[in-house]
């Protein structure tokens, strides 16, 4: 009896959650809305045990095509459908789209081929924006994948960090009253992840 209660306490297991929709104001014409996922886990694949961070629709279609990129054998689960007008006024709407990249996440945790790409940690587990985060899994940054992990939510005291995440904020047109219009285009796989240059996500 003790050796199964041992055994199923070893178990591992990785429980995701994604939830708290927030609408963010850019400017006068441009805001953004984001997710935070909850990662708990007792997994070696992960550094952090339990995480926080918040993404955006956009960023999790660029993690798609991330992954789509590096397991071209493997079909990869979809992501909830692109909406023209998405609006956090529309309960079914959120729902549905929250429950989607959640069972998206799901999926992905069943492949260990897929588990291994660094940037779907950073994605998960860091703070970096999606520019950072293509900048840190190739090495072009002064910290690596573990360091940026570890020191996710205490931030970096570089201004030229700081200034980074400033300048890597998506947008998405709005009407103002919590409708972000989707204007990414369809058949694009890698939305701008810079205000600057005109790109837009909800």
């Amino acid at each position: 009896m003790d050796s199964i209660l041992d055994s199923l306490s070893k178990t591992e297991f990785v429980s995701v959650c994604v939830r708290d929709p927030r609408l963010h104001k850019d400017d006068r014409w441009h805001t953004h809305i984001d997710y935070e996922i909850c990662l708990h886990t007792n997994s070696m694949c992960f550094r952090k045990k339990t995480s926080y961070v918040r993404r955006s629709y956009s960023d999790f279609v660029w993690l798609r095509h991330c992954l789509e990129g590096n397991a071209l054998t493997i079909e990869l689960p979809k992501l909830p459908p692109w909406i023209p007008f998405f609006s956090l006024k529309n309960k079914e709407q959120v729902s549905k789209r929250m429950k989607g990249l959640q069972e998206f996440l799901e999926n992905v945790f069943q492949n260990p081929l897929l588990l291994s790409d660094s940037r779907l940690h950073l994605f998960l587990q860091s703070d970096l924006s999606i520019r950072r985060i293509e900048r840190c899994a190739l090495g072009k940054t002064r910290y690596t994948v573990a360091e940026a992990i570890q020191l996710s939510r205490s931030g970096y005291s570089s201004s030229e960090d700081k200034s980074s995440y400033d300048s890597d904020c998506e947008s998405s047109a709005s009407s103002g009253l919590g409708l972000s219009i989707d204007t990414m285009a369809r058949d694009s796989p890698v939305p701008f992840h810079d205000s600057n240059e005109g790109g837009f996500s909800n």
